[in-house]
């Protein structure tokens, strides 16, 4: 059956992202939207464009879940108060646990991502087809499609392994036909490399941004690249696929000179500082648009924090001041506020410790992430602030990985990122690389330069994966009797969806 409404959220996220569809663009009455009305107009492609970065804002909750929750970031642990991590963590304490299993799956249903993906093959097949887009745009969104469809399939394949591919475009459903076999990793990894070649073969040589940074382009297509052939050069690609991730990354250093570290962590997240030279591309929240709702589970209740200290500002926390308006399902771990050093600034631009204060004297109860703290309106704190996917910092830490990989130093890279984090304070003989201790086994200082940096923004359990499965084992509970864990169960509602489909091995079959 013909499906009227599958292009409807277009509209819907036009209006919200601010397109740059004119004003008096003529759309037919909602109830007969179709697939053969819609495609008639250039505005109608940027409407649907605008569309898909919508929806793929929405996901940005499954992508940190996915990214952060299984790793040694968030989690109650002994010496935390009981009063301050009162509230109840409805499943998530599965995934730092790691007891996740398909009756608990912790994200179920490929965390939606299909749905987009859908969107982009139609997408793709609209623009291959097209004559009424002007062709230096048609050639723009086409790079778009192929590298937010690449980003997507690596999403599924870092997190379940083998994964249904879907590449056509679907405009009908055949009720008797809904099964479809996964295909392998390796075939998964093709589908990537080769949408990444796509993408970066139809933007040519624009290098230009979209939206402030909220479009996806070029720049954002070779980051993906570099952590696509990172994660296989540290599996069977070797110094070869170091070498074209690094490729990719000073690509982008020498075609987008704007690029760089801004002098100070903090303003990299502010509210009022979207599309900064630091970022290559994000999530755009705008206040009386939309805001980032999935931040409430990993910030407390505005009357559970006022019961606690800030002990940096020698002051209680108030309902006034500090309304974070959450339920802290995920606290942050103390043992992760502790492993900063005191001087690096991102420590107290990322988590706030929160304390009580028995006899003068501060304790620490427990902490949380403060990396977003949005802006006041009408009395509530409203978090609007930007979510990160690819910016210089991660740029840098890359680069130093492929270096190290390829056997060249990666000191310029990692001290660049030291020397911002520390400011005034920065010492190269006491903090720059290879002074620390940490530095005797480089990967590991990238892995903690990274967590130092990236806290909140969906990379660290990526990050482990990516180097490999003893590092998982190193920093996080999940141990190597469990191996099997390592790539997440698929939920019962899909396996039933799809019976052609077969759970990951390891977990209880369906």
């Amino acid at each position: 059956m013909k499906k009227h409404i599958l292009y409807l959220f277009t509209f819907i996220g036009a209006a919200l992202l601010g397109s740059s569809c004119s004003d008096d663009l003529e759309l037919a009455p909602i109830s007969s939207i179709s697939d053969g009305n819609f495609w008639q107009t250039p505005d109608q492609f940027d409407a649907f464009v605008t569309g898909v970065h919508s929806r793929f804002r929405n996901h940005n909750g499954t992508f940190e879940v996915l990214g952060e929750l299984r790793a040694d970031v968030f989690g109650n642990e002994p010496g935390a108060s009981a009063s301050f991590t009162g509230e109840a963590p409805q499943g998530m304490e599965r995934m730092w646990l790691q007891t996740i299993d398909p009756e608990n799956a912790g994200v179920s249903s490929f965390g939606g991502f299909y749905s987009n993906i859908a969107q982009l093959n139609v997408l793709i097949s609209k623009l291959q087809t097209t004559n009424v887009v002007p062709a230096a745009t048609k050639d723009y969104y086409l790079g778009i499609g192929y590298g937010m469809r690449a980003f997507y399939y690596f999403q599924l394949l870092r997190t379940w392994g083998d994964v249904v591919i879907q590449t056509e475009p679907v405009t009908s459903i055949d009720i008797s036909n809904l099964a479809k076999p996964a295909s392998s990793q390796q075939e998964v990894m093709q589908l990537i490399k080769a949408d990444i070649d796509s993408s970066a073969a139809n933007f040519g040589a624009n290098y230009s941004f979209k939206m402030n940074k909220g479009f996806w382009s070029k720049a954002a297509t070779l980051m993906l690249k570099a952590e696509v052939y990172l994660w296989t050069a540290h599996r069977d690609g070797g110094a070869t696929d170091a070498a074209t991730a690094k490729n990719a990354l000073t690509d982008i250093q020498t075609n987008v000179p704007g690029l760089r570290l801004l002098p100070k962590f903090t303003d990299v997240f502010a509210a009022g500082s979207k599309g900064n030279n630091e970022i290559i591309f994000a999530s755009r929240y705008l206040l009386n648009e939309a805001s980032m709702g999935f931040v409430s589970s990993y910030v407390p209740q505005t009357g559970l924090i006022a019961n606690f200290q800030d002990s940096l500002e020698n002051r209680p926390f108030t309902v006034a001041q500090d309304n974070w308006g959450g339920l802290l399902r995920a606290p942050t771990r103390i043992a992760t506020y502790r492993k900063y050093n005191d001087l690096d600034s991102r420590k107290w631009a990322t988590i706030q410790g929160a304390y009580t204060k028995v006899g003068g004297t501060y304790q620490l109860a427990g902490a949380f992430v403060k990396k977003y703290q949005g802006e006041q309106s009408a009395g509530a704190r409203v978090f609007t602030n930007d979510f990160p996917i690819y910016r210089y910092a991660d740029l840098l830490l890359l680069l130093a990985e492929a270096k190290q990989l390829l056997g060249e130093s990666p000191a310029t890279e990692i001290n660049a990122v030291r020397q911002r984090a520390y400011g005034a304070n920065y010492s190269e003989a006491v903090y720059g690389y290879p002074n620390q201790a940490v530095d005797t086994d480089p990967q590991e200082a990238i892995l903690q330069e990274r967590f130092f940096e990236f806290i909140f923004e969906g990379k660290r359990w990526y990050d482990l994966r990516r180097m490999g499965d003893n590092y998982v084992y190193a920093h996080t509970t999940l141990k190597a009797s469990e191996a099997y864990k390592l790539l997440w169960p698929i939920d019962r509602g899909s396996l039933t969806d799809n019976r052609a489909l077969k759970q990951n091995p390891g977990y209880p079959q369906f």
